[in-house]
């Protein structure tokens, strides 16, 4: 793990505090890169997005698909925590404290829209990630790569529609045009990219595939950096009016970390899962691809919105979470088999 990804969560503190200055000091400059659109995209937030998400798709080994089957428990309870639960308690818990327990606190159309981000954080499936997370736990490597490249082929068909149902059913207006073009230049053109460079490279030999994926990963920091910056400023005097909103997006993303964690985590050792397998497959389910929610957030509801901002606040949170959790998975090591049997 790279000092961006180990110190994430400070660089992405740092770049909140440098967009909130930046939004109060020139307002104007950070109006006009908001208003650079082209076909209701915004031009730079795509470039940034595909820097961030590029050099993790070329990771992704889709014949690793053929595998699917040599481990089917640990499958399944990734398949089960990601789309069957994942993404409904996040909208539960989103409903709770936003119309509930923030509801004096929180403007009910703000509410609305922090919802609207945490829902879009629960339907993302972590990706990139999950290679981290597995490396420091000592999980099996090719079941990782199996249990990515499923969930990446899923992603394709169901991202959307539970995307859609979700916000439909907390009462935000679902622009199908623009969901359904965020899924094509987010997932299924990046997925495609990825693929195409993976097998030319890999043509050349496997250090040619690593050496060029090494490179690319710093960007892939910087790119999801510099979008903070931009979301940050455009939301500068909102921040500053109510800081207190940081925290109050914060309170449920912990708790559906740790609760879906826990689940995942009982559940492995319900079923008996090998260590190794266990724990990939518990973090796959815990953790988020935050920079595909941050992405469909702003195409969907504006640089400037209460979507995107809840969106960032997730990758503020999910680093140090995920370390903690990364951290108890390997004290707990002896609960488990150690080797898959």
């Amino acid at each position: 793990m790279g000092i961006f990804e180990r110190y994430l969560s400070l660089w992405v503190g740092l770049c909140i505090v440098a967009g909130v200055g930046l939004g109060v000091l020139a307002p104007e400059l950070f109006t006009m890169a908001a208003r650079a659109q082209f076909a209701q995209v915004n031009v730079i937030v795509a470039v940034l997005i595909w820097v961030m998400i590029y050099p993790m798709m070329i990771q992704i080994d889709f014949g690793a698909l053929r595998k699917a089957g040599d481990r089917p428990k640990g499958l399944a309870l990734t398949l089960v925590i990601n789309w069957l639960i994942k993404p409904f308690t996040m909208a539960a818990l989103g409903w709770l404290f936003f119309r509930v327990v923030f509801a004096d606190w929180v403007e009910p159309a703000n509410a609305t829209e922090y919802i609207a981000g945490m829902i879009l954080l629960g339907v993302a499936p972590c990706t990139a990630m999950v290679f981290v997370w597995s490396q420091l736990t000592r999980g099996e490597p090719a079941y990782t790569l199996m249990q990515v490249a499923v969930n990446d082929v899923i992603m394709i068909f169901a991202f959307a529609p539970i995307a859609a149902l979700l916000l439909g059913v907390s009462d935000i207006d679902v622009p199908w045009q623009t969901l359904l073009l965020s899924v094509l230049l987010y997932v299924m053109l990046p997925l495609w990219a990825g693929w195409l460079t993976r097998k030319r490279l890999l043509g050349k030999g496997v250090e040619a595939l690593d050496g060029f994926v090494s490179r690319l990963k710093p960007w892939s920091v910087v790119g999801l950096l510099a979008t903070v910056v931009l979301l940050f400023a455009l939301q500068a005097e909102k921040i500053l009016a109510q800081p207190l909103v940081i925290v109050l997006i914060a309170v449920p993303l912990l708790l559906q970390t740790y609760g879906i964690f826990a689940l995942a985590y009982v559940a492995a050792k319900k079923i008996r899962l090998p260590h190794n397998i266990a724990a990939p497959a518990c973090l796959i389910g815990t953790s988020n691809f935050f920079e595909l929610a941050v992405a469909v957030a702003i195409s969907l509801f504006g640089l400037n919105s209460g979507a995107a901002l809840a969106t960032v606040v997730g990758v503020l949170v999910e680093v140090p979470v995920m370390l903690s959790l990364v951290a108890f998975v390997n004290r707990t090591g002896h609960w488990f088999e150690r080797s898959d049997q």
